[in-house]
């Protein structure tokens, strides 16, 4: 294993992992799900959650890709920490240790990066913006079905058809009956998907319409770290899922020490889409200290005698109106957005190919455990992901031979020939310069 091909990254990776004793707490916080002598022999759950942090670090979205990286990349093996003999886990066996490891676990492998982070000075609990985002699920629309009926689009067209006289409708009478009829609309009241009865049907960022789940994220405006990551139902409103994004984000930063309290609370920012009063009395006298962007009113606020609600939307109203509050809204937009590309689009979970809300989740969450890393790595070495690692090395020893072809160049005195008074290279600079002259 010694004469195996290095990757600057993934060396940096395990030598700050290793420090943190990483493998050894993963073995000991899944060592109730391992039953000894029963069965084939596992993967070590480090390898598994390692494999995971590569499929954020490489941008691949399913296991399988995971797997075929794993198995073709010797320098991979390393960080794997593969002994000579042994073969990367194929898919299945990463789609095993999913199903028997809980949520719980992952969770904890989450809280456990999140310290790492904290000991590099990378979580500050000063400014926590939040945002969501959509996933496209692994269920197709054509696919799904009536909650109260179980009849699937075509078939309850053809009822329809039948009901307004249609006998034996064609596939182009169902066509014109489906573009002329009234009420036609897809709602999660009323359809569901058999695939993944999980998925709700929702609006894509590009405007297509797909079976996804929200993703949402909290994240430290002073470093981007992502403190908490949740996943939601697709149909539900920022309002609703704020909460709960909330209460996990509260639970990470009290397990590095850094939760927020009533006396001395953290600002959270968010935009228009979380304000409600409901939301904002809530907040009100808690752990946050909210800025969330307010909705333009057209008409003047009706209270009815609510007066706790009255306090705290125009407490937050006031909060908006400061210069610290302009600042904060601008790290929101670059930071939190930053964060979903990275994990998304980067790191190829825009579409996920699991199925259920708690795999999903679990996926997303070491998906985000293995950016915190990336951005220790970087806040360390310089770079935070294998494509920047080369960039450096390549600029490093693109700026020493630059250096060396300089130091040729310097112009010398050839009439020296008192070479116990000058440094050796400029010696041998001068000798080199005479014999081309």
């Amino acid at each position: 294993m010694d004469l195996a091909p290095r990757h600057a990254f993934y060396d940096w990776c395990t030598e700050v992992l290793a420090e943190a004793e990483f493998d050894e707490a993963v073995e000991m916080l899944c060592q109730e799900y391992y039953k000894d002598g029963v069965g084939r022999r596992s993967i070590p759950p480090g390898r598994y959650f390692r494999m995971l942090f590569v499929g954020q670090f490489e941008g691949l979205d399913s296991e399988r890709e995971i797997a075929w990286r794993c198995a073709d990349s010797l320098s991979l093996h390393r960080f794997l920490r593969l002994t000579e003999g042994e073969t990367a886990p194929e898919h299945s066996t990463l789609s095993v240790t999913r199903s028997r490891l809980p949520l719980e676990v992952h969770h904890a492998v989450f809280g456990f990066l999140l310290e790492i982070a904290n000991k590099h000075n990378l979580v500050r609990a000063k400014r926590i913006g939040v945002d969501a985002s959509t996933q496209e699920a692994n269920a197709a629309l054509r696919r799904l079905v009536r909650r109260d009926t179980g009849e699937d689009y075509q078939e309850m067209l053809r009822r329809l058809a039948r009901d307004s006289g249609i006998e034996t409708p064609t596939a182009e009478d169902l066509i014109r009956f489906d573009r002329t009829r009234k009420g036609k609309t897809l709602s999660n009241a009323d359809w569901m998907s058999p695939t993944d009865p999980e998925a709700r049907i929702a609006r894509m960022k590009d405007g297509a319409t797909h079976l996804a789940y929200k993703p949402e994220h909290a994240v430290d405006l002073d470093t981007s770290v992502i403190v908490a990551a949740r996943i939601h139902p697709a149909d539900q409103g920022d309002t609703r899922t704020l909460a709960a994004t909330l209460e996990q984000a509260e639970a990470m930063l009290d397990l590095v020490g850094l939760a927020p309290t009533p006396e001395t609370p953290a600002e959270m920012i968010a935009d228009k889409g979380y304000h409600s009063r409901e939301g904002l009395k809530a907040l009100e006298d808690s752990a946050w200290k909210s800025r969330i962007s307010e909705k333009e009113q057209k008409a003047f606020a009706r209270w009815h005698g609510d007066d706790a609600a009255r306090r705290a939307v125009y407490n937050n109203r006031a909060r908006l109106k400061s210069t610290v509050a302009r600042q904060a809204f601008k790290l929101r937009a670059e930071k939190v957005e930053r964060s979903f590309a990275f994990i998304l689009d980067i790191g190829g979970l825009r579409r996920t190919w699991l199925r259920g809300a708690g795999n999903v989740e679990k996926r997303y969450l070491i998906q985000v455990a293995a950016h915190n890393l990336g951005l220790v790595i970087r806040h360390r070495f310089g770079a935070g992901t294998p494509r920047q690692a080369i960039a450096v090395i390549w600029f490093i020893h693109h700026e020493s031979c630059r250096i060396t072809l300089a130091i040729w160049a310097i112009p010398l005195p050839l009439e020296t020939t008192d070479h116990d008074t000058i440094p050796p290279w400029k010696v041998v600079a001068s000798d080199r310069l005479s014999s081309s002259s």
